[in-house]
């Protein structure tokens, strides 16, 4: 069987759907099918293949009987929606013991981000003395994606955990305050606005779909180097900053999109001058450092 893209994007969708509603049976089901289809990309394969070892390991007891039906089948009849999905999810109406001990051991063993950052979601409203420690431990004693870690100390926060934490970021090491840790835009530094707003201005006269990407990008750059050298650089708050930083960003945007910039022009369209030339190459090397780390970490998933 050949899927065609739509039908890969509905059943890619549907298996998130399965894993936030802890459907694993059925989880397993649909990634054997999606192994017997043909013409889709090698990664694919590789994430689906992994995927379903993990489960197998994870969740041994969880298969699901489907007498012969394919899985797409069972997949169309299920009615609701994603947001009822993620709900429920997230605010289960009861809990025990095991419930809370496999939302932590996704957290910490899921091979998919995405899924991790949901089980931190589900974590930030239970109610289990092994949670705060567990998160910490994990937070201060793994290798993560600074984004990921930023999820982390964003979940501790909600559980109105305090103090300060050390963590490699970035490749430095910084102390965090977990309780400062912003969770939404609006509890950014005002400069963090401004920078994007500009870019936004720009952009939007150049392909209507820009802002929206570069906003998108902007809150990857800030989950990353939140508590780093370049947030503190960032937070200057001055006409220069700003200029340096919505350039930086604007030259990633376009890298990460087109594979290539005309650096002399944006230089030009933002007000780089030589004074600042060094400042805005300051900016661009921490955020490329953010989109190069996003490549490697996607090219090492499962």
């Amino acid at each position: 069987m050949y899927l065609f893209p739509s039908m890969l994007d509905q059943y890619q969708n549907q298996l998130t759907r399965m894993l936030e509603s802890e459907q694993y049976g059925e989880a397993k089901e649909l990634l054997r099918f999606l192994l017997l289809c043909q013409g889709e990309e090698k990664r694919h394969y590789e994430e689906w293949g992994n995927l379903l070892t993990w489960l197998d390991v994870a969740f041994p007891t969880y298969d699901n009987e489907m007498n012969g039906v394919p899985a797409s089948t069972h997949i169309e009849e299920q009615v609701l929606g994603e947001d009822d999905f993620r709900q429920e999810a997230i605010n289960p109406p009861e809990y025990d013991d095991a419930y809370v001990q496999q939302v932590l051991y996704i957290m910490q063993h899921h091979p998919v981000a995405d899924q991790q950052i949901l089980a931190l979601e589900r974590a930030a409203y239970l109610k289990h003395p092994d949670v705060d420690e567990t998160i910490l431990r994990w937070l201060s004693g793994s290798d993560l994606h600074p984004a990921l870690q930023f999820k982390a100390l964003q979940c501790l926060k909600k559980r109105g955990v305090t103090g300060q934490i050390r963590l490699e970021r970035m490749g430095e090491y910084v102390d965090l305050d977990i309780e400062s840790t912003p969770l939404s835009m609006d509890e950014f530094p005002v400069v963090v606005a401004r920078v994007v707003e500009r870019v936004e201005a720009v952009t939007e006269v150049i392909e209507a779909s820009l802002p929206h990407f570069a906003r998108e990008l902007w809150k990857e750059c800030l989950q990353c180097i939140y508590g780093t050298t370049a947030y503190t650089r960032l937070q200057s708050d001055d006409e220069e900053t700003v200029d340096c930083y919505s350039a930086a960003l604007h030259q990633v945007l376009e890298l990460s999109l087109y594979g290539r910039v005309n650096d002399d022009d944006l230089r030009d369209t933002y007000g780089i001058t030589d004074a600042l030339r060094f400042r805005y190459e300051q900016a661009c090397r921490s955020l490329r450092q953010i989109a190069q780390f996003s490549f490697e970490d996607d090219g090492n998933k499962p």
